[in-house]
Parts: C-alpha cells; sequence; structure tokens
C-alpha cells in the first residue's frame, strides 16, 4: 500500500524536527524532503506550525500505543510486572540508534512559553502518559495510585533527560532501583 502524501510529510517532518530542532528546520528543507511542490505542502496543512501539532499527535499515540504494548512484553499481564517493566522499555528506547531525548521534553524547551500550542501539545502528552502510569498503579493496587503515577513520571522524565544529556545509560539503573523502593512503598506486599 503507497504510502499517502501527508503521512510522507509528517514522517519527514517528524525525522528533521526530532534530528535538527523544530525551530531549525524550515519548510522548504521539509518540502525538499518529500519532493512535493508548497500547494501540495498547504492542500495538507495550514502552516509550519500546524505540522508541528500535526507531528505531535501522531507521535503521542504512536508512543501512547507502544508504552502499553512494551510494558505488557517486558511485564507480562499483571500491572506489578508491568510498572516493574517501566524501565526495560524506557532502556529499550534509550539505546535505539538515533536517540536524541523525549521529543517532548525538547519540543517543550524549544517553545517555552506555556501559551505556545506546541508547548501545550507537550503537557497534554505527559498528563497521558501519567494517567498510563496512574492506572497500571491502580490495578496494580496502590495505596495513592496518583502519586504513585507522578513520582514514575518524575523517575521517567530524569531518566530522558540524563541519558540523553550524558549519552550514558546509567540512569536506566538508577531508575531501576527507585522504582522498586516506590513500587515496594505503594504496593501491597505480595507472597
Amino acid at each position: 500500500m503507497a504510502v499517502s502524501t501527508r503521512d510522507r510529510l509528517l514522517q519527514a517532518a517528524h525525522d528533521l524536527f526530532y534530528r535538527d530542532g523544530f525551530q531549525t528546520v524550515g519548510l522548504d528543507q521539509i518540502i525538499d524532503e518529500v519532493g512535493v511542490t508548497k500547494t501540495t505542502f498547504y492542500n495538507h496543512f495550514e502552516s509550519k506550525d500546524d505540522l508541528i501539532i500535526q507531528v505531535l499527535r501522531k507521535h503521542d499515540k504512536w508512543w501512547q500505543n507502544g508504552f502499553r504494548d512494551k510494558l505488557r512484553e517486558y511485564g507480562g499481564d499483571t500491572p506489578r510486572g508491568q510498572l516493574l517493566a517501566v524501565f526495560d522499555v524506557i532502556d529499550e528506547l534509550i539505546r535505539q540508534p538515533g536517540y536524541m531525548g523525549c521529543i517532548f521534553i525538547n519540543v517543550a524547551v524549544q517553545f517555552p512559553l506555556a501559551h505556545d500550542p506546541a508547548h501545550q501539545e507537550a503537557v497534554r502528552h505527559k498528563a497521558a502518559m501519567e494517567g498510563i502510569l496512574r492506572e497500571v498503579a491502580g490495578y496494580a493496587g496502590a495505596d495513592d495510585p496518583a502519586m504513585l503515577a507522578k513520582e514514575f513520571a518524575l523517575l521517567m522524565e530524569g531518566t530522558y533527560v540524563t541519558s540523553q544529556i550524558t549519552g550514558d545509560s546509567k540512569p536506566i539503573e538508577v531508575g531501576r532501583r527507585l522504582s522498586q523502593m516506590l513500587i515496594d512503598k505503594h504496593l501491597p506486599v505480595t507472597a
């Protein structure tokens, strides 16, 4: 099945934005990469800003689905196992060639004003990821699923940023140890 022009534009923009930065990549560069005209681009998107938002929404959907799938793959069918698997999922992510950090952290830094639509997409994504963690923590029987989710989310963010800045995977091991402590603190003891 052929990939639509819109999807080709989204993928090229995603890859260029992720590698080179949202502010650095120009519309002409994306258009040239895909080999279309400006008219064709504007048939699919209102502006570069619209394209950025659509790229972020597509990435958000992909990552939420992938994160849930990977939690089940690494953690099995039990919510406790899935919480224990969070840092296995992150480890796989940061070891991928071309890892440049979390795209939503990157966009929030590049668009730091809270009212900016791109920044707001990053906020929505982070809230959605925390929601996934809260859901799993609730199923696992956490005494305070919302707090456990906030604590896990903070560990995840710290791991993404530290790994990106240092190029080191050791933050994964720290995250695993701290996540085990959080699970022990918040979840009922299992036999």
